[in-house]
C-alpha cells in the first residue's frame, strides 16, 4: 500500500470492505472525506486504506460504531494514555463472555433435548415437547 491513490473499487478490493460500506463509512464520520480526481470519483491513499482495515478488523471483533470511533480518535494521538483503549476492549469482552455463557446454556438445552429424544415417536420427543412448552413458560402462555 503505497502511498498513491486508489479508487473506491480499488480500496475496497485491497481492505476487504465492500463499497457500499466504505460510502457508508464516509457518511457516519469513521472515514474522512478523501479526495476526488477531475470526474468526481473518490481517491484513497495508503493512510485511508489502514484506516479502513482497522475499521474492518474491529467491526470483526464485534465493536460497535461509537467504540470504534473512540478507538480511532485515540489511534489519531498516540501520546494519549492506552486507559481509554483497554476500557473499551475489556467492555467488548465482557460482552462476548456473557454470549458464550448464553451459547454454553443453549448448547447444554440441545445436547439434553437430543439425547432424550434419540429414538421413540413422536409423543415421547423431548424436542417437540421442549419446543412447544417454550423452554418452561407455562405462565406465560395461561396468561394469554
Amino acid at each position: 500500500m503505497r502511498d498513491r491513490s486508489f479508487p473506491i473499487g480499488a480500496a475496497a478490493r485491497a481492505t476487504g470492505v465492500k463499497v457500499p460500506t466504505i460510502r457508508y463509512y464516509e457518511g457516519i464520520g469513521l472515514m474522512p472525506t478523501v479526495s476526488r480526481n477531475a470526474g468526481n470519483r473518490r481517491l484513497y491513499d495508503a493512510a485511508d486504506l489502514r484506516r479502513l482495515v482497522f475499521i474492518r478488523h474491529a467491526r470483526e471483533l464485534g465493536f460497535d460504531v461509537e467504540a470504534i470511533r473512540t478507538l480511532l480518535s485515540l489511534q489519531d494521538d498516540p501520546e494519549k494514555t492506552c486507559a481509554d483503549a483497554h476500557a473499551i476492549a475489556r467492555s467488548r469482552l465482557a460482552e462476548v463472555e456473557v454470549r458464550i455463557a448464553r451459547l454454553t446454556a443453549l448448547r447444554a438445552e440441545l445436547e439434553n433435548m437430543a439425547a432424550q429424544c434419540a429414538r421413540g415417536r413422536i409423543d415421547e420427543c423431548r424436542v417437540i415437547e421442549t419446543l412447544a412448552d417454550g423452554g418452561h413458560d407455562h405462565g406465560r402462555l395461561a396468561d394469554a
